[in-house]
C-alpha cells in the first residue's frame, strides 16, 4: 500500500464563534478576518509538516484546491506543490486535486503541472476534480455546466500532454488555435491521474472507464460508505466495462490522530476534529452541491452518505470514531482499524489527514512522527494477499 500525508492547510486562527455573524467560513466570511502575519506562519509551518512526513518515510504528500475559505489556504495547490518540489527529494507529490474546469484557460494548469513533473523527475500525481459547489460561487462559474466543462477540460489537457503540437482544439467551452505547451510532462504519457470524490456515480463511472482507469479516492465518509463507493468502482469495471479493477486504483482519505491510549487520543483530538466538521466544514447542502451540480440520483445518494457532514454543529468526535470517519486512538488501535478496513475493502492507497481543524503545531508533529513510525510501516506492507476479496455485490467483501 502507498501511504501519503494529506494536508488541508486550514486557517487555525479563525474565530470559532463566526456563526453569530456569518453563515459559513466559505465564500461569505470577510477576508478582513485573515491576518497575513498568521498566514506567513501557517504556510511555512504546514510546508514543514509535509516535508517531515516525507523525511519519515511516507510514499508521498498531497495537497488540494479550495477558494475563499478558512477551511484550506490553497487556492493554488500548484504553488504549494512547487514549494515542496525542491525540498522533498524522493516522495511523490500529489495535487489532489486541481479544478481545471473552473478556469477559462486550463492549459495554464497543464503547463504548471508539467513544470513540477520535470522539476521532480516524474514524481507528480495529478488530481482532476470539479470542485465543490462553493468553488463555483467563488469563481462565478455556472455549476450546471460543471460536468461538461470538466470532461472537456480533461480532454484538452490530456491531448496537450500527449499529442505533438501545435494543433488546434475547438470544443463547446474551450477554443485554442495553438495547443503546444512547453514543457511536456516528464512522465510518459503523462503523470498518473487520481480522482478524489465524495461519491458521485458519474465520477466513478468516468474514472473506471477502460480508456482511463484513473485512481478513485473516497473522502469524508463512514467506513461502510467507503466500502460501498470503492466497491462500486470494482463493480462498474466488471459489469459495465468487462475488466477486473486493480486495488491500486482505489484509495481512502481519513483524519488520523494517535496518542498513548485511546482515551488520551480522543481527549486531545476532540476539540480539533469537531472544529473541522462543525466549523470549517459548515456548509449548507445547496452551497456544497448547488442545483444543477449533481444528477438527481447522485444528489439522493449524497444526502444519505454525507448527512454527518451536513449536521451543522452537532457532530461529535465520538460519533466520527464510531462510524470510522476519523481514526483516533493508540498506535495499536489505529493500526488495527486500518488493517481491518483494508481487509474489508482492499484499497492500496491511503491518505492520512494528520493535521485537522485547529490541531496545534506540537500535537501535529507528534501525530506525524507516531503515524510514520508506528503505523505507516505496517500499512505499507499490505497487499491483496490481506484483502478478503470482493463478492460482486457493492459494499461487500467475500466471507
Amino acid at each position: 500500500m502507498q501511504v501519503f500525508m494529506f494536508h488541508l492547510m486550514p486557517y487555525t486562527a479563525m474565530d470559532m464563534d463566526y456563526g453569530s455573524k456569518w453563515r459559513s467560513s466559505w465564500v461569505v466570511m470577510p477576508n478582513t478576518e485573515f491576518d497575513p502575519a498568521v498566514g506567513h506562519e501557517l504556510y511555512n509551518r504546514y510546508l514543514d509538516e509535509l516535508e517531515l512526513a516525507a523525511e519519515l518515510g511516507l510514499d508521498g504528500v498531497a495537497v488540494n484546491e479550495h477558494h475563499q475559505t478558512a477551511y484550506g489556504l490553497m487556492p493554488s495547490p500548484v504553488v504549494t506543490a512547487a514549494a515542496l518540489s525542491r525540498r522533498i527529494k524522493t516522495a511523490k507529490i500529489g495535487i489532489l486535486g486541481n479544478a481545471f474546469c473552473l478556469r477559462e484557460h486550463p492549459l495554464t494548469l497543464a503547463e504548471e503541472h508539467a513544470m513540477i513533473d520535470n522539476i521532480t523527475g516524474g514524481r507528480l500525481i495529478t488530481g482532476m476534480v470539479r470542485g465543490i459547489g462553493a468553488e463555483y460561487h467563488s469563481m462565478g462559474a455556472n455549476p450546471a455546466l460543471s460536468r461538461e466543462r470538466f470532461l472537456e477540460a480533461h480532454d484538452l489537457v490530456i491531448q496537450a500532454w500527449t499529442r505533438p503540437g501545435p494543433f488546434d482544439f475547438h470544443g463547446e467551452h474551450y477554443h485554442f488555435e495553438y495547443v503546444n505547451p512547453w514543457p511536456r510532462p516528464f512522465q510518459r504519457p503523462h503523470p498518473p491521474i487520481w480522482c478524489p470524490s465524495t461519491g458521485s456515480i458519474e465520477t466513478i463511472e468516468w474514472a473506471a472507464h477502460p480508456d482511463r482507469k484513473y485512481t478513485y479516492l473516497q473522502t469524508y465518509s463512514p467506513v461502510k460508505s467507503v466500502a460501498t463507493f470503492l466497491n462500486q468502482y470494482r463493480q462498474t469495471a466488471e459489469r459495465k466495462y468487462g475488466y477486473t479493477a486493480e486495488s491500486t486504483k482505489i484509495g481512502w482519505a481519513a483524519p488520523i490522530f494517535i496518542a498513548d491510549t485511546d482515551e488520551q487520543a480522543l481527549a486531545i483530538a476532540k476539540p480539533h476534529i469537531e472544529a473541522l466538521f462543525n466549523k470549517f466544514l459548515n456548509l449548507s447542502f445547496e452551497m456544497l452541491f448547488p442545483p444543477g451540480y449533481l444528477s438527481p440520483e447522485t444528489a439522493r445518494r449524497m444526502a444519505i452518505h454525507k448527512r454527518d457532514q451536513l449536521k451543522g454543529d452537532n457532530v461529535t468526535a465520538e460519533h466520527l470514531v464510531r462510524e470510522g470517519i476519523a481514526i483516533i486512538g493508540s498506535p495499536d488501535t489505529v493500526r488495527r482499524k486500518l488493517q481491518d478496513a483494508h481487509h474489508l475493502i482492499g484499497f492500496q492507497n491511503f491518505l492520512a489527514l494528520l493535521q485537522f481543524g485547529t490541531l496545534s503545531r506540537e500535537d501535529t508533529e507528534r501525530n506525524i512522527r507516531r503515524f510514520c513510525t508506528e503505523v505507516a510501516p505496517a500499512l505499507q506492507q499490505l497487499t491483496d494477499r490481506e484483502y478478503a476479496g470482493w463478492s460482486g455485490n457493492s459494499g461487500e467483501a467475500a466471507a
